[in-house]
């Protein structure tokens, strides 16, 4: 097994560059920030940028914690790969995370500074420092249900590839946990007011009664009591709008959902 670290300081870039330097270097596995990726999917892992301290988001990414050091070795061991590209801010924080890992030495070591220019690296700083904006090189719904209710937006990125055609990639951009000043909070009131306004845009919906939702550290379950126009397809229209709300709570609030519930609790005649 090849282990290549990409090192850098905070800020520079690293994960935003690192599917492009897989790619080149054929790695198809990635750990970042105590994550262990594989292309565009997180196989393990817990994500440093959601713990509650800038000490605990460097204990995860070293994967201090035990319970999650194993896991890691297992999944690792279980896909056995050829190749691993680490990501770290230092020679000694790669080599801690391939010792923690029970990984072989590595091979090479490449610098930040090696595949990006002054402007890309300071355009990474600002986003960074100046409105706490980190990315992950996994797609953004491999993250709702981590980042339920936090920043997350999806970065998409065209490069071309050896073919000579462009090939679209998205990375995930997030705001950790412990950059955040004062609670972030998103009122049940909002789910509602979103919900009321989709339930008007579907044909044969009468009116909605009642939403109630259920929150977690995964994600929310919203509930939905509908009436419906007499002679509407029950089944079509509750599927619809199960899959309109949750497209639309999660596009504007970024919130996980799990699951839409519909409660058809009455049928409205229409008088002529």
């Amino acid at each position: 097994m090849k282990i290549i670290a990409l090192v850098g300081k905070s800020g520079t870039g690293k994960s935003y560059q690192s599917l492009i330097l897989a790619k080149n270097k054929e790695i198809d596995f990635i750990i970042d920030d105590g994550l262990f990726i594989h292309g565009n999917k997180i196989l393990s892992g817990k994500s440093a940028k959601r713990q509650a301290t800038k000490v605990g988001a460097v204990k995860t990414a070293l994967f201090s914690d035990e319970e999650h050091r194993k896991q890691v070795i297992e999944t690792i061991g279980k896909y056995d790969p050829s190749s691993i590209l680490i990501i770290g801010t230092s020679d000694k924080m790669v080599c801690k995370i391939a010792e923690r890992l029970e990984l072989p030495p590595i091979e090479e070591t490449i610098r930040i500074e090696e595949i990006t220019d002054e402007k890309e690296r300071e355009n990474a700083r600002k986003q960074r420092h100046e409105m706490g904006k980190h990315v992950i090189p996994v797609p953004t719904f491999q993250l709702k249900h981590e980042f339920s209710g936090y920043f997350l937006d999806p970065l998409k990125i065209f490069r071309k590839i050896s073919s000579g055609k462009h090939e679209l990639t998205e990375k995930s951009v997030v705001r950790p946990t412990y950059s955040y000043l004062g609670e972030y909070i998103i009122s049940d009131r909002v789910v509602t007011d979103i919900v009321i306004y989709n339930v008007f845009c579907i044909k044969g919906m009468a009116e909605t009664t009642k939403v109630s939702t259920i929150s977690s550290e995964k994600g929310i379950v919203i509930d939905i009591d509908i009436t419906v126009h007499l002679g509407t397809n029950i089944i079509q229209i509750s599927q619809k709008l199960q899959k309109k709300v949750k497209e639309e709570v999660e596009k504007m609030t970024a919130l996980n959902v799990l699951s839409v519930h519909i409660h058809v609790r009455n049928v409205f005649k229409i008088e002529k």
